[in-house]
């Protein structure tokens, strides 16, 4: 989750990053919870630490890359801890400095937690989903989606890109930003966090190659924001990949080629964009509205769908539709005025998306009142 820091990650409109207003800091610390997941499996989470030898990190050249990822499974049932919604320093982190806009000491990221439990004993082997976040985001803020996914049978992997956020590594190491706030080449550096990205999926999928409780025949990728479009760049590049959805993701930021589309299924889905953010200004980001989204689905010869949340905003997509009501703040620059009802809705296209291609059990959409589809 992005801070309130300027620069790179911010100020770039095309990142689509939008702040709530912050209050002045209450005398009790808010939390929230999150909705439980609507499967019939009951969800194991465990992580990784994985260290890509001689590639030296893009932001920091003298050290390898290294990632954090979130493995969520269909286990069986056990009387596990439940996992914490963030690991502790990242928590502790959230809650003394703010995050989204929220003011510090003003919510208390250290309590919440999630349904799925700690290490759980997996049960059976699942087809692969990878998320991937928004810039500057956690890999956490796809939790309430991932946790879901995985309730319905699947394996989904999440990715803290490092250095764009906080990030804790095992030994109570947390690691921050080291991206630069004012690069001398904007357009350059937005290509290299970009490429970084990708670069960050093709090695996670790599490395899952022995993972027990994945079918790495039947892969699915899907991001929001920045990671939306990591997810169109990665299925050009792995023909494992067999569906994918770009939520809400602007091809501006660091992607030069919309018009090269993709051959496999894939689904869009957006909602209203920053008003002051051109070139739409407000107006609901699908394929007869955003250039670059118009080119990308021309191009693309596979299945197909444009779908849209008119009364949602950049954040709708994210944990923060679910958890911002329950702040007592005014979320209509985050998430807009659409209600928690969408998660939802949201939950259930991403399932039926990879049930339709990953698992061939077609199923069909059905209409959601608060979700358009385009054509």
């Amino acid at each position: 989750m992005t801070t309130t820091r300027r620069g790179f990650l911010t100020l770039t409109a095309a990142t689509g990053l939008l702040l709530a207003t912050p209050r002045a800091v209450a005398d009790t610390r808010a939390t929230f919870t999150l909705p439980r997941p609507s499967g019939p499996h009951p969800v194991g989470v465990r992580q990784r630490h994985l260290v890509q030898r001689g590639r030296p990190d893009p932001w920091v050249p003298e050290i390898d890359r290294e990632l954090m990822i979130s493995i969520w499974y269909p286990a069986h049932e056990c009387t596990r801890s439940r996992a914490p919604y963030l690991d502790p320093l990242v928590a502790q982190k959230y809650t003394t400095d703010g995050v989204l806009g929220l003011a510090p000491n003003e919510v208390d990221w250290t309590s919440p937690t999630v349904t799925a439990r700690l290490e759980a004993p997996p049960n059976g082997r699942h087809p692969l989903v990878v998320y991937t976040p928004g810039a500057g985001n956690s890999r956490a803020l796809g939790t309430v989606l991932v946790e879901d996914l995985a309730s319905h049978g699947y394996v989904v992997v999440t990715i803290d890109h490092t250095h764009e956020t906080a990030v804790q590594f095992p030994g109570g190491r947390l690691v921050g930003e080291a991206i630069p706030d004012d690069p001398p080449d904007l357009e350059a550096a937005k290509r290299l966090f970009m490429d970084a990205r990708e670069a960050d999926v093709h090695f996670v999928l790599d490395q899952l190659r022995h993972e027990p409780t994945a079918d790495l025949t039947r892969i699915g990728v899907f991001g929001h924001s920045a990671g939306g479009v990591i997810a169109t760049r990665v299925m050009r590049a792995d023909r494992r990949v067999w569906a994918g959805a770009n939520l809400d993701g602007f091809f501006e930021f660091g992607e030069n080629h919309p018009e090269r589309g993709v051959d496999r299924p894939f689904l869009l889905m957006g909602t209203a964009s920053n008003p002051q953010q051109p070139p739409l200004f407000g107006a609901v980001r699908t394929h007869l509205s955003d250039p670059n989204w118009a080119a990308f689905w021309n191009a693309s010869t596979g299945w197909r769908r444009d779908l849209a949340v008119p009364h949602g905003r950049h954040y709708t997509y994210t944990d923060a539709q679910w958890f911002v009501p329950q702040m007592n703040v005014d979320p209509t620059g985050l998430i807009g005025t659409v209600g928690q009802q969408v998660v939802h809705a949201e939950r259930d296209i991403l399932r039926r998306l990879f049930d339709t291609h990953l698992k061939n059990h077609p199923t069909p959409l059905p209409t959601y009142p608060d979700v358009a589809e385009v054509k």
